[in-house]
């Protein structure tokens, strides 16, 4: 899910090399936060002896998983990513870079080579090897994940050595590494399921120690973790994540001192935070909001009604008084010019509810319209209740349906699931995995279907050529904009209180809180 250029054959990428080629193609801009606390924390140097003995971090709700094959939202990775580590990352700044791979190299276009580095071990002890990644791929391959279709691309792993393997692929697949970095975690031998949803083992910054289902997950710092890791080094000794969907209880939590990370506060409580000690951040994450309509029930599946939607919905000021007056209303999925496929002249809908009047009339809609709008129980309420009494405006009456997240996940496919559902979707570096899951007819979350959009997915997931995937994706853009299959919202902000004991940790583009600091603010 990051935009990134193709790995030159035969040419070995270092650390640094691959930044630049990352970077060259257009690929990540640096990420800055916004407001006057940011500006302060970006000189504030973690000096080794400032190791905490235990970092709080409140996250608004419960994992749904802590399996790595089983991780989707930034709350899983969260954890995910603090035990485990990928091949390669996305760093603080959404760049791609190598992480347990020393290189990462395209051997050809269908084969990546791997050489791991020296002397990586697992928590258990046992090294980290070629065939880790073979054990890696065989564990996501058999897993029940979302993301299995994605790694079906893989058809092998040929261990050359200890350190050295490569990743063979049935065909052109230059999204790959981008997906690697978020689900291809190493696993030590002997890995099981129930090991990854109760006593997980991995070879990240951080130990597991415990897990309490719908309270915590506690970590210590994995203290071999010592090289110059891209993640950076553990801020403190011990690690724990608290589950705790009351945004007033989080900023609470952070006034008393009982935690110093807390996550997805409301933006109007930033003030409460600053006025408290504390740290206010609220930072830009390369994602986007939306509402995905089902175009496989009527009236839906009448591109004048989804058009309608777009027009009836005053998404700039819902955005900017519910939200952040950092967003702005989007035109298609992709967030900013950061992701692939963004067209900055592409325009969004113009908030019309005449027209959008105009529109349902068209379609026969002349007499209202009863809807389902579904969410998770860890949305924001105000958010969907202000999108219905909108849409309620021009003739729809609007049910808001709240499921967990669980069962939300489940229902992606199901046809006898609301035809609304609000979605968000980061990190978006690379569409890829968006537009084949959910906007591909095939896509195994998907309720869309449309022979234009099929044949663009396609040809933007075999094409090798950063600069003509870029072409194939804003072609798409214009053609979904037209068809809207989602009512477009906005580019997305995640909002965090942090205590000035943890000051030199900084948000990530990819919204996962590992509790971790680079080396740069180290001061290494």
């Amino acid at each position: 899910m990051t935009r990134t250029r193709p790995f030159p054959p035969s040419r070995a990428i270092s650390r640094r090399s691959l930044m630049t080629a990352v970077s060259a193609a257009g690929a990540g801009i640096l990420l800055t936060s916004s407001g006057n606390a940011t500006t302060a924390r970006s000189g504030r140097a973690f000096r080794q002896e400032e190791l905490l003995e235990e970092v709080v971090i409140d996250l608004s709700g419960t994992p749904e998983s802590i399996d790595p094959a089983l991780a989707y939202s930034p709350r899983d990775w969260s954890v995910v990513h603090s035990i485990y580590d990928a091949l390669i990352t996305f760093d603080v700044n959404g760049q791609l870079v190598p992480l347990a791979a020393e290189t990462f190299t395209s051997f050809d276009d269908r084969t990546f080579e791997v050489v791991l580095r020296s002397g990586l071990r697992f928590h258990d002890g046992s090294p980290v090897d070629s065939a880790s990644i073979s054990r890696s791929v065989g564990y996501l391959q058999g897993s029940d994940s979302f993301a299995v279709d994605l790694f079906r691309t893989i058809t092998g792993v040929d261990e050359i050595d200890a350190r050295t393997a490569r990743i063979v692929c049935s065909e052109p697949s230059p999204w790959l590494p981008a997906q690697m970095a978020v689900w291809l975690l190493l696993v030590p031998d002997g890995f099981t399921a129930e090991q990854a949803a109760t006593a997980p083992v991995g070879s990240g910054p951080f130990e597991f120690v415990s897990y309490s289902p719908g309270d915590r997950v506690v970590l210590k710092r994995n203290e071999a973790y010592t090289w110059e890791s891209p993640k950076g080094q553990p801020i403190a000794q011990t690690a724990t994540f608290r589950f705790v969907p009351e945004s007033s209880t989080r900023i609470a939590d952070l006034s008393s001192g009982a935690a110093q990370i807390v996550t997805q506060l409301p933006p109007d409580q930033l003030a409460v935070v600053e006025a408290s000690g504390q740290i206010a951040i609220d930072a830009p994450i390369v994602g986007s909001a939306w509402i995905r309509i089902a175009t496989d029930v009527e009236p839906f599946n009448d591109a004048r009604v989804r058009r309608a939607l777009n027009h009836a919905i005053d998404v700039s000021a819902i955005a900017a008084s519910l939200v952040s007056g950092d967003t702005r209303r989007l035109a298609m999925l992709y967030p900013d010019e950061r992701a692939l496929g963004f067209n900055p002249e592409l325009q969004p809908y113009e908030y019309d509810p005449e027209l959008a009047r105009s529109l349902l009339g068209e379609a026969g809609i002349d007499d209202g319209l009863s809807v389902g709008l579904e969410i998770t129980s860890t949305s924001r309420a105000d958010i969907a209740e202000a999108i219905a009494a909108q849409l309620g405006e021009v003739g729809l009456e609007v049910d808001i349906i709240t499921a967990d997240d669980a069962t939300f996940n489940a229902g992606w496919g199901d046809p006898a699931r609301p035809p609304l559902r609000m979605s968000t979707w980061v990190p978006l570096y690379d569409p890829h995995t968006l537009l084949s899951l959910v906007f591909a007819s095939e896509g195994f979350l998907s309720r869309y279907e449309n022979p234009e959009v099929d044949a663009l997915i396609k040809r933007g997931a075999s094409q090798a050529d950063p600069s003509e995937r870029n072409a194939i994706y804003q072609e798409l853009g214009r053609i979904m904009h037209d068809d809207a299959p989602a009512i477009f919202l906005w580019n997305l902000t995640s909002a965090y209180g942090v205590a000035p004991s943890v000051s030199a940790w900084q948000p990530r583009g990819d919204e996962y809180v590992i509790p971790t600091v680079t080396s740069e603010k180290a001061g290494h």
